[in-house]
């Protein structure tokens, strides 16, 4: 078993040459994670093949058409008699270091649970709602081992909160009267969630079977054939040279990763292994330098166009175009981005840090042009979605046939231009990386796909019992219709709620509980909210969970590659990404930032989008100077430390910038356009401010920057 403490330090030398063995970087994912490596046995090879026609079966279907309920049912049993083998039962060496009997037993018991839907698909169709005995013991054992698998693979949290569901479901009359509800029959409950399509075979994980596993395996491809490097090197060149270039870098090749990467663990894992040894040499302290990668990986899931494979699920329950829900999530994902940059910038400042010397650092134009034909598949994907307009399955589909053509010529290609003889390895090398990339996106499916069918239980719970309404006359209660209070207690929910699980199943729980709390009591307070609103509201919230503390699961990742702190390392990068906190509330009420300019009030979904460039340009203009105020504001640094005035200023400007239409209001101003004045008239007095009260020395910039603190 390969020691988790030699392969960080492994990564921490090869990090120097910005080149690390994709083997390695898979390793690491792996142990991080706490799954068995299977060094020295069968099973590795097994495996491997499993995996391979899973993503095979994917790719079949995605072409040739198949009842979606069979391809459900198919992909989660591929998924659970996977779990078993790779997941231990515990995270302890003597169960890592070999499967057992019962995990054979748990692995074929929950396979064949999983694809009796498509066994009997007739008969269950037939028989609806007057199921046999046997459709219900299958369906009880089934869920026991469902929960048990993403107990494994993706952690207690969702476990517990479907157990919770289930058995509000089950024990409603033994409840407090405000939440108390009739029982629901055994038979009833485990035909909702199990035999039908409104449970674990329902929306989530269709998403999950039809969308989310092709862009998985487009982004597993992509990173097997070396974009991932590419990104780092090539932000690492454009940026190391500047004050706090490292981290700068770190969250540049985030964002890049974070664009068709379906999770922020594994966003860690790839650009962590790299960035975070480099932020440490530039200076950066262990939690400080972990702590970027995880706010930078973390906010990777806000990035369209997957943001996290949540963006098929938003416009699958919301019945909206996916371009839609893609292009009102742009503006603000950016900006919180751009707000990222700056405050590592600030960071950096504050530490006296100052950029890498240039000679050692990758050319510029040779590093882009390196791999520049890792671009095409991505602009293609782009191409495709947005232009031709063609499903994003189909999209993903062609996109992945173009990658896999681009690695097979990729080895013949390099060797050609770098003039080197060619050989045999170099012919087949591209097939092997194609191999290893469809393994491994099968393999980073796995949480996925449990995580949206056990938030299928809770979907199904709250479908049974209307436990929905019940939270939206809790909040009511509490919050007196008060709409800030409605949207603190939401987003306290959201993150509440969050906490431990994966991003699809973060969304999928959050938007089926807290979304219809603020579009209800919103609209009962007379605030008219787009669904979309709503929907990215609480998605922001649920994703802030990755990395706050004590759960964290990207912080833990993080911190084991650094060697910090995990709570320090968790608590320092919620400080970083508080100012993604502040987006939902902006945009719940300034519905621009989301590009909306309107919304049906009988339909919640049907809205008008802003289409004026200028308008748009100038939304973004007002967002990203709204970011970097607050920005400032909580870093409190701008030339130097901010006094406690000078940050109160920034705030009011954040406040200024963000919401011009709630300042028109409360300011009585003729125009929303003089927010945007006056907010550049704060910046304007703040800056020249500092600048009349410091050394003229301590404003000089070598061209690596000043190491000159205040």
């Amino acid at each position: 078993m390969t020691d988790l403490r030699k392969d960080v330090e492994e990564a921490e030398k090869q990090s120097a040459s910005l080149h690390i063995d994709k083997d390695l970087e898979e390793r690491l994912l792996i142990e991080l994670e706490g799954q068995r490596t299977f060094e020295n046995t069968f099973l590795a090879p097994l495996i491997s093949v499993i995996a391979f026609s899973w993503s095979v079966f994917q790719l079949y279907v995605s072409y040739f058409p198949v009842n979606s309920t069979i391809i459900r049912s198919v992909h989660l049993a591929f998924a659970i008699f996977l779990t078993f083998l790779i997941y231990p039962i515990k995270k302890k060496q003597k169960y890592l270091e070999k499967v057992f009997w019962y995990d054979y037993l748990l692995a074929i018991i929950g396979m064949i649970g999983a694809a009796y839907i498509a066994i009997d698909f007739t008969g269950l169709a037939n028989r609806a709602g007057d199921y046999l005995l046997r459709d219900i013991a299958i369906g009880i054992i089934f869920i026991v081992i469902l929960l048990e698998a993403g107990r494994r693979a993706i952690g207690i949290a969702l476990s517990l909160v479907a157990i919770a569901f289930l058995l509000y479901d089950k024990l409603g009359e033994h409840l407090p009267d405000l939440i108390a509800h009739k029982n629901v029959p055994l038979e009833k409950l485990i035909g909702q969630i199990y035999l039908t399509t409104e449970g674990i075979f329902g929306v989530p994980l269709g998403v999950s079977a039809s969308f989310v596993f092709l862009f998985v395996l487009f982004g597993a491809l992509l990173e097997r054939a070396g974009a991932g490097e590419y990104f780092i090197k090539l932000a690492y060149a454009l940026l190391g040279r500047y004050v706090g270039g490292p981290a700068k870098a770190a969250v540049v090749a985030s964002g890049l990763t974070g664009i068709i990467s379906g999770s922020s663990t594994a966003n860690v894992v790839t650009t962590g292994v790299f960035t975070i040894p480099l932020m440490k040499k530039a200076g950066f302290p262990p939690e400080k330098a972990a702590a970027v990668e995880v706010a930078a990986s973390t906010n990777g899931q806000l990035m369209p166009p997957v943001m996290g494979a949540a963006a098929f699920i938003i416009a699958e329950f919301l019945g909206l175009s996916y371009m839609d829900v893609v292009i009102s999530a742009a503006i603000p994902a950016i900006v919180s981005y751009i707000g990222l940059l700056y405050i590592v910038h600030l960071e950096a400042k504050k530490l006296g840090l100052r950029g890498e010397d240039p000679s050692k650092l990758p050319p510029k134009l040779k590093t882009f042009i390196s791999g520049l034909h890792y671009f095409i598949p991505v602009v293609y994907l782009l191409y495709v979605l947005m232009i031709l307009r063609q499903s994003p399955q189909m999209s993903a589909f062609s996109a992945i046939w173009v990658m896999m053509v681009l690695m097979i010529i990729q080895p013949i290609f390099q060797k050609i231009i770098a003039k080197q003889p060619l050989n045999k390895r170099d012919f087949i090398q591209g097939f092997i990386d194609i191999y290893h990339g469809m393994v491994t996106g099968a393999r980073n499916m796995i949480p996925i796909a449990l995580a949206t069918a056990i938030a299928g239980i809770v979907v199904g719970s709250i479908t049974i019992t209307g436990i929905g309404q019940v939270l939206v006359d809790v909040v009511d209660t509490i919050s007196q219709g008060n709409i800030f209070i409605i949207l603190f207690l939401t987003a306290i929910i959201s993150l509440i709620l969050g906490m431990g699980l994966p991003t699809t199943a973060n969304y999928i729980v959050v938007s089926s509980l807290a979304a219809p709390v603020i579009l209800q009591l919103a609209q009962a307070n007379g605030f008219l909210i787009p669904a979309l609103a709503a929907h990215l509201f609480v998605f922001y919230f649920g994703i802030l969970a990755d990395d706050t503390p004590p759960v964290g699961i990207a912080a833990y990742a993080a911190s084991a590659i650094a060697k910090s702190n995990p709570i320090k390392t968790g608590v320092q990068g919620f400080s970083y990404d508080i100012r993604t906190a502040i987006l939902p509330f902006a945009f719940f009420f300034n519905t621009e930032l989301l590009l909306i300019s309107s919304v049906n009030s009988w339909d919640l979904t049907e809205v008008t989008f802003i289409k004026n460039p200028l308008k748009i340009a100038f939304i973004f203009g007002m967002a990203l100077m709204g970011m970097l105020s607050f920005s400032s504001a909580v870093q409190g640094f701008l030339l130097k430390k901010l006094n406690i005035i000078q940050r109160l200023l920034f705030l009011f400007a954040t406040f200024l910038f963000l919401v011009p239409n709630l300042a028109h209001r409360y300011f009585d101003m003729p125009s929303e356009y003089l927010s945007f004045v006056i907010g550049m008239a704060i910046w304007a007095l703040i800056y020249f401010w500092q600048k009349a009260t410091i050394p003229e020395s301590f404003l000089l910039k070598s061209p690596l920057g000043s190491r000159d603190k205040e």
